[in-house]
């Protein structure tokens, strides 16, 4: 059996997170097109008979400027240290910039096997994919360059018998029947954070967080006999009066539309009817809070 741990990382948005449901068929990361959707490490396990890859889906790499931002580097940092392969993602439809290189500075001094993966490929011209697979040979030694879309899945099944090939023997970590480690109160809270990045403009997400105040079933769904209803309440924190007024919207419409869509995303998930409870809560400077930091991760 070939067993070990796949790190996932580059800039914000380089399609670490459609990557990784993609390769395990199921989501299990939020997609969003708003920066530092991801704020922690989330495992993704598949289980083949050729062995078992456990990739880890990390934050996009950025200077961190509070106290989340700054878990959310150490969460990275964490990664790198565990992996036994490194994927670096890279946005074929961007130029090379400062973030780029901020990124290949920081796995310089890294011992561990990488790979880079060109993503996006479906979104530009062929002609351009060989000159940037020699832009990355120079910059960085890696053991493969493998041009990718995550989002059409082309080359994924290269790119997984390339990741067998490059991980250890050892036994199974995990279970056959486990796809992640993510708790369901985890999973909830994105499936509704992940709601409210759809619906918000563009500077809004970073100062909201969602947790999980309440889950329990609430008697049987006469719709459907031997089937529960089940209560979820959560509690939608912003930093500021304004940002909650945003988030409900006018006249509740917003938070509405986020409440319709998570509880839609939530029954097929759960199969089965789901109230959903959204309160929108003032906690000042929250990103910044550790006390609010802890009881985010926990959940």
């Amino acid at each position: 059996m070939k067993v070990g741990y796949v790190a996932l990382i580059g800039r914000p948005n380089v399609g670490k997170s459609t990557l990784i449901n993609r390769m395990l068929g199921e989501k299990v990361a939020i997609i969003s097109d708003k920066p530092q959707t991801t704020r922690i490490s989330i495992l993704g396990i598949k289980t083949t008979d050729r062995g078992q890859i456990i990739f880890i889906d990390n934050p996009g790499i950025h200077k961190p400027l509070h106290k989340l931002n700054k878990r959310m580097m150490n969460f990275v940092y964490s990664a790198l240290e565990t992996a036994d392969l490194i994927c670096l993602l890279i946005d074929a439809t961007l130029r090379y910039g400062h973030g780029d290189q901020f990124v290949i500075d920081s796995l310089r001094d890294i011992g561990t096997p990488k790979f880079c993966l060109i993503n996006k490929v479906d979104l530009i011209r062929k002609d351009k994919i060989l000159p940037m697979i020699d832009q990355y040979k120079d910059l960085l030694e890696f053991k493969e360059i493998i041009p990718i879309s995550a989002m059409k899945g082309t080359n994924v099944d290269v790119l997984e018998d390339r990741i067998y090939e490059n991980l250890p023997e050892a036994e199974k970590i995990y279970s056959d029947d486990d796809i992640s480690t993510q708790s369901d109160r985890f999973l909830f809270s994105e499936i509704i954070r992940e709601k409210i990045l759809d619906q918000v403009r563009e500077e809004l997400p970073f100062v909201t967080a969602v947790y999980i105040d309440l889950i329990e079933d609430r008697g049987e769904d006469p719709e459907a006999p031997g089937k529960t209803k089940k209560y979820i309440k959560a509690s939608i924190f912003v930093e500021k009066d304004n940002h909650r007024k945003i988030i409900i919207g006018r006249g509740g419409s917003l938070i509405k539309t986020v409440g319709i869509q998570a509880r839609k995303e939530l029954e097929r998930l759960l199969d089965q009817k789901i109230y959903l409870d959204l309160q929108v809560r003032v906690k000042s400077k929250w990103r910044d809070s550790a006390n609010v930091l802890d009881l985010i991760e926990q959940q």
